[in-house]
């Protein structure tokens, strides 16, 4: 079983937060965006919690942090697939095998247009196709602040992630358009959309004072491709709300960023 946490730190200081988080459930893949922390003072923080030493790997992507107990040659980066905002890792597990891992933080709403946005995921397709074509394979999984949900054009479209919502869909593999083949991912995380999912409404929620409001964002997501979803289950998926010390949502269920960050953090399990 591997185990793996994405949080979306939104630039704070919370290293004990996720040493606790990794400790808790006994985490073996961390991966962060928005991470101000020191590497040094991560490392201390999970040595702390965890009793473990944790490596981070070396990269070129500013906007992702991975930290893991295992040594720099069981995660390594593929130097032709790598860009500031996206990193794909050769994960490479004794007696196990190798996957492809793919760390994104894609530009937010906040700063990109809806066709920004859309093109952003074609690119992130593209290069994760490439990668997939490079090593032979794709047991795949992406994981990351994707700034769009599951639902928009950019991850459903068949040229950008082509995430779909079940699994019988995606055990079809692919799908041909305009002569074109494009595999699937699994999103697992349309059944995380709201108050009748298994823990919070989404990942991100935003108030603002527009005409259309969702309310409750699922931008932090967890795609599988069909060849790992032998090792997935939709249970060990979980979208966190606290720690053994610290309430990561407020008294009306929303995400603290008064304690914590904006987003909450996403745990999933494979079984490798």
């Amino acid at each position: 079983m591997t185990t793996f946490l994405f949080w979306n730190l939104k630039g704070r200081p919370l290293a004990g937060q996720v040493a606790r988080l990794s400790a808790s459930y006994e985490v073996d893949v961390i991966v962060m965006a928005e991470c101000r922390v020191t590497p040094g003072e991560m490392m201390l923080a999970l040595r702390r919690a965890t009793g473990r030493l944790h490596y981070l790997p070396p990269s070129t992507c500013q906007k992702i942090a991975i930290y893991t107990p295992w040594p720099e040659r069981f995660l390594q980066t593929e130097p032709d697939f790598e860009t500031d905002r996206a990193t794909i890792r050769r994960l490479l597990l004794p007696e196990v095998g190798e996957i492809l891992l793919v760390a994104a933080h894609l530009p937010s709403k906040l700063h990109c247009s809806e066709s920004s946005q859309e093109f952003e995921c074609v690119l992130l397709g593209q290069h994760i196709r490439q990668a997939e074509a490079a090593v032979g394979h794709r047991r795949t999984v992406l994981v990351g602040d994707l700034n769009v949900d599951p639902f928009e054009k950019g991850v459903v479209s068949a040229a950008g992630l082509h995430g779909v919502m079940t699994r019988a869909i995606a055990e079809r593999r692919q799908r041909t358009v305009q002569g074109e083949d494009y595999p699937f991912f699994y999103n697992p995380m349309w059944s995380r959309l709201g108050d009748k999912s298994a823990g919070p409404p989404g990942t991100y929620y935003d108030n603002r004072a527009e005409q259309v409001n969702f309310f409750w964002h699922t931008f932090d997501q967890v795609l599988v491709r069909p060849d790992l979803l032998p090792a997935f289950e939709n249970e060990e998926l979980k979208v966190l709300t606290g720690d053994n010390e610290t309430k990561l949502i407020s008294a009306h269920g929303l995400p603290d960023d008064s304690a914590a960050s904006d987003h909450l953090p996403v745990l999933f399990k494979l079984q490798l």
